[in-house]
């Protein structure tokens, strides 16, 4: 069933929300994020290979777990993201958005109308049609979330023009690939990009939109923090994961070293 989202809910409050991007193909790994306490998840269909059946799975654990599931999706093609919403997703990160173009085509399948133009289907979220469709109409354009990814010089200059599209619920960035597009490919911290990133938060404070950080270092987390940001995604699980097991391994090697 499509109850308030409280991702959105807790970001129109100016609470604190921290999120984690799940690239593991298993319903487990999301369930556990929720468990370890987190606020959302970002499904990431972009850079791994996920099933339909699976991927509807993972958003139920999301449910089970009290996460707020969203999923990154590389475009805004309805044949994609309808069925994303239809199978309970709360909203639709868009990867490397460049222009308005790509968030008003996001938005047009997004939303029904008169927002805008989703095919009609109720699926999971309005419980296969036992919830009244028209109150789920509405519901839905309330609850769904659009968030554009900012990973480019164009994106950068052109996120003015983006942010006017209506509908914006959360802005992202991508440092990443903001920083290869910049000609310093990984160097995430190096000064045109984080000036770069500045820039995005800027334009969302005009635009009175949440920017959502990725902080890549305890001094960037700072940074962010002093600027009053309040939505933060702390990478993906595969290298909390990976971390983690190369520090429960490192006393052992040490030792016998």
């Amino acid at each position: 069933m499509l109850t308030p989202n409280r991702l959105k809910q807790r970001l129109a409050r100016g609470e604190t929300v921290v999120g984690l991007f799940a690239s593991i193909p298993t319903a487990v790994t999301v369930e556990m994020i929720g468990q370890a306490g987190f606020d959302f998840v970002i499904l990431d269909t972009e850079h791994s290979l996920v099933n339909p059946e699976t991927l509807e799975h993972m958003l139920r654990a999301a449910e089970l777990a009290g996460l707020t599931a969203l999923v990154r999706v590389a475009r805004p093609d309805p044949a994609t993201v309808v069925p994303l919403l239809d199978g309970g997703a709360r909203g639709i990160v868009l990867a490397d958005v460049q222009g308005p173009e790509e968030v008003q085509a996001l938005h047009d399948c997004l939303r029904f109308h008169p927002l805008g133009r989703r095919s009609m289907n109720s699926g999971r979220p309005g419980r296969f049609g036992a919830d009244d469709l028209t109150a789920y109409l509405q519901r839905a354009n309330q609850a769904l979330m659009l968030v554009p990814m900012i990973e480019s010089r164009e994106g950068v200059d052109n996120l003015p023009a983006i942010l006017r599209v209506p509908g914006v619920d959360m802005v992202l960035e991508g440092a990443a690939d903001l920083s290869q597009s910049l000609g310093l490919p990984w160097q995430t911290e190096a000064p045109a990009v984080t000036e770069a990133l500045d820039r995005i938060h800027a334009a969302c404070r005009r635009a009175e939109v949440p920017f959502c950080a990725i902080p890549r270092s305890d001094a960037r987390r700072g940074h962010w923090c002093e600027r009053g940001v309040r939505a933060f995604v702390l990478g993906d699980e595969r290298g909390t994961a990976f971390r983690a097991l190369q520090a429960a391994l490192a006393p052992y090697r040490e030792a016998s070293a």
